[in-house]
């Protein structure tokens, strides 16, 4: 099960107890006290491991608790220290503190740790507290005790490229095609109901991420179908890519500004990335008629189409590939590449990865 939001309480050790204990031994007439001191309680610190990618195991897992430190002994000895608890969360994890709605941390790489709660000192044994007026004291320090708090986890997946679009666009599709990746597909809206990531390799040494949420519907930044739950997941991400239904009954410009506007309404930044756009199912039409609407809407964002390809696109198809200034840098307000697509007959798929590639090399 996928679960990318939890409310758990966090807790650190308490500490253990001094000891009160005098020597007796034979021979030995004024032994004095000899009680040691209790052991620290356990520290609580948070872990990113990749090998993670919900937030799963904590279903059912209300509360984390490190251990308390051990009480101090005879002889002067020290109680055990309580175990470092490490809380394990997937990269892309926020831990914020649910009281003041503060980001504790954001947890992205892995190996990253980050120490939240320390645990509580143990108390003093009764030799601390011997003096030539109090040569048998009978105190001993208790533990301090631990820290609880109230944390939500929070994962945002971490990926290179997010897939938006609406239901049944060929988000799937497309993702099962050009990376490792195998998500349900199926002719209904509404088959992801999941974030799906998957890796797509260009060449034998370069790749990216590629992220796959549920579809996307008007009014969605509102909590209208799935959009608000998994928006979240795409807002790391540097490269959005636009799925726009050559097929489909809504317009090609109806699917465009709703995709804008929601994302806008959701995240100012998020709505600000560099984006391209695939047009997709250019084989449920005739060649003619795919070259027809791709032209059109390729006019309708007032660009012009490109005479020739540096990624390999298909000429038989308009498309449009955006120049570099002088500078070498790109318009992000105007998308890097309007291109139809065919995901079952991997028509310009191949292309579409390696100008998301460069597109993605040049945020990096």
């Amino acid at each position: 099960m996928f679960i990318d939001r939890v409310e758990i309480t966090v807790s650190s050790g308490k500490g253990g107890p001094g000891c009160a204990s005098f020597r007796r031994e034979k021979f030995v007439t004024q032994g004095g006290p000899e009680g040691g001191d209790g052991g620290k309680g356990g520290d609580v610190c948070f872990k990113c491991d990749n090998n993670t990618h919900t937030l799963s195991h904590f279903r059912g897992r209300h509360h984390a608790k490190a251990d308390n430190g051990q009480p101090g002994g005879i002889h002067n000895c020290t109680g055990k220290s309580g175990k470092v608890l490490y809380v394990i969360v997937p990269p892309g994890t926020q831990v914020i503190d649910k009281e003041t709605g503060e980001i504790v941390c954001d947890m992205t790489e892995h190996g990253q740790e980050f120490m939240y709660l320390h645990g509580g000192k143990g108390g003093l044994g009764n030799v601390h507290f011997k003096s030539s007026t109090n040569q048998a004291p009978t105190y001993a320090q208790p533990g301090l005790p631990g820290v609880s708090k109230e944390v939500i986890l929070d994962l945002k997946l971490m990926a290179d490229v997010g897939l938006v679009g609406f239901p049944n666009v060929g988000k799937s599709t497309l993702i099962s095609t050009i990376s490792n990746a195998r998500p349900e597909i199926a002719n209904y809206e509404f088959t992801t109901l999941t974030p799906k990531l998957g890796q797509v390799n260009i060449g034998d040494y370069d790749s990216f991420v590629m992220a796959d949420i549920p579809g996307i519907i008007g009014g969605a930044s509102e909590g209208k179908g799935l959009g608000l739950q998994f928006l979240q997941h795409i807002e790391r991400t540097k490269t959005l890519l636009f799925m726009i239904d050559l097929a489909s009954y809504h317009d090609m410009e109806y699917q465009y500004d709703t995709l804008k506007v929601e994302l806008e309404n959701f995240s100012a930044v998020l709505s600000t990335r560099s984006y391209a756009i695939a047009l997709t199912r250019s084989d449920a039409m005739s060649p003619e008629e795919a070259e027809e609407k791709s032209a059109a809407f390729i006019k309708m964002l007032g660009l012009k189409a490109s005479a020739k390809s540096r990624y390999g696109f298909d000429d038989d198809l308009p498309f449009y590939e955006q120049e570099a200034d002088v500078t070498g840098a790109y318009d992000t307000t105007l998308p890097f590449i309007v291109a139809p697509i065919s995901s079952v007959t991997n028509k310009n798929t191949k292309a579409l990865s390696h100008a998301l590639f460069e597109l993605v090399r040049l945020h990096r």
